[in-house]
């Protein structure tokens, strides 16, 4: 069964990610996209499709017909092209396009080095994405030390613009920004902890964390999530006390700096309660909370794998089968997860003779809606 503990890339979207200016937000006025950077508007439609081939080779036509005319339309297509890279798998590609990066601090990618073409513009023009992938590449890699020194590297430089921002008179925009960035790094780390089953660094992290003031519904919930693992049961059950107070609170709500919708929210509380549930092996309790949560959210992927799964527990095979496969009819692109794949094919070898001949019309089925970087062999044909 999945954890309901988000993975740290969900919390920000990979797009989101891609924040133009590096080291604040950009400032200038600007209509759309393309005011941004040469035809940012199609990379992103691309991206959001899921269509990586097709930004590589829109990447690479702009690289070849000598269409991006600016210092920092270069660094931001080479951002665009180095996710789609990550997104395919092509780890050891994302990397040789990050390492023809030559010193990110360095004045060569400073505005101000570049007056005439960026007039009254200072500061850095590094995309923090490409920051952010330099850290996450040598870990896709098998390279985890690597990694993980230099996502703590990228900690510390976050939490120095965070300090600097937070001193300026005019606290705003980009000190949020720069919070948000914090969040997304610790919980990266978390992550990298957490998939060796490093929990006290973990509990060690989240509690900086909340000392800073993230007072976050779903860093308590990954806080009460880990103190489940660690067996710390009524510890966890406090934790999501915490998430229901804050859903509650209506100051908290009025200051929030997370970004979860109220459907969203919700929908973790359930979750939590299922959490408990499910340690108990009380499932019946389990799928009433995850049908709770699809009934407000159909595109609710975690809710709808798990019900499956305690349904299987409860040896109603044939019913959780349907509730994985009504949901990729549903929403095919939202539901297509690959967990969720995964566990659809295993209940399949569990309940058909044929399997292989089910799994092959599945298999068919997603060449023909799956984006670009859906792995299909997790049909295991």
């Amino acid at each position: 069964m999945d954890s309901d503990s988000p993975d740290p890339q969900t919390l920000t979207s990979d797009l989101e990610t891609l924040t133009l200016s590096g080291a604040d937000p950009p400032t200038d006025p600007f209509t759309s996209l393309n005011d941004l950077a040469h035809e940012l508007a199609s990379l992103h439609e691309l991206a959001y499709r899921g269509s990586w081939r097709s930004v590589l080779d829109k990447v690479g036509r702009a690289r070849a017909l000598s269409l991006l005319q600016k210092p920092h339309d270069h660094l931001t297509y080479l951002s665009f092209n180095a996710l789609a890279l990550l997104k395919l798998r092509r780890f050891a590609d994302a990397a040789a396009e990050l390492d023809s990066l030559v010193d990110l601090d360095g004045s060569h990618y400073l505005y101000e080095s570049y007056p005439n073409v960026y007039p009254n513009r200072t500061g850095s023009m590094v995309p923090f994405s490409l920051r952010w992938f330099r850290a996450v590449v040598p870990i896709k890699l098998g390279r985890r030390q690597d990694g993980l020194d230099r996502l703590y590297s990228l900690l510390d430089f976050v939490r120095n613009k965070v300090i600097e921002k937070e001193s300026e008179k005019n606290f705003g925009v980009s000190a949020r920004v720069w919070r948000k960035r914090e969040f997304l790094v610790t919980n990266s780390i978390i992550g990298v902890h957490l998939s060796s089953k490093e929990f006290s660094v973990c509990l060690n992290l989240i509690k900086v964390l909340l000392n800073r003031g993230f007072l976050d519904p779903i860093l308590l919930s990954k806080l009460g999530y880990i103190l489940m693992q660690i067996g710390d049961i009524e510890s966890a059950k406090s934790s999501f006390n915490r998430v229901e107070k804050l859903m509650e609170d209506e100051e908290e709500k009025r200051n929030r700096d997370w970004e979860l919708s109220e459907v969203q929210f919700k929908n973790l509380i359930n979750r939590n309660k299922a959490l408990v549930y499910l340690v108990g092996k009380d499932y019946v309790s389990a799928v009433r909370e995850y049908e709770e949560c699809i009934e407000r959210d159909q595109s609710d992927v975690v809710a709808i794998n798990n019900k499956a799964i305690c349904l299987m527990y409860l040896r109603d095979l044939s019913d959780s089968i349907k509730v994985l496969e009504n949901s990729l009819e549903r929403v095919p692109t939202v539901a297509l997860n690959e967990t969720l794949v995964v566990n659809l094919c295993s209940m399949y070898e569990l309940a058909y003779v044929n399997h292989s001949d089910v799994k092959r019309t599945l298999n068919n089925w997603i060449a023909r809606v799956a984006p670009d970087d859906f792995d299909s062999s997790c049909t295991r044909i």
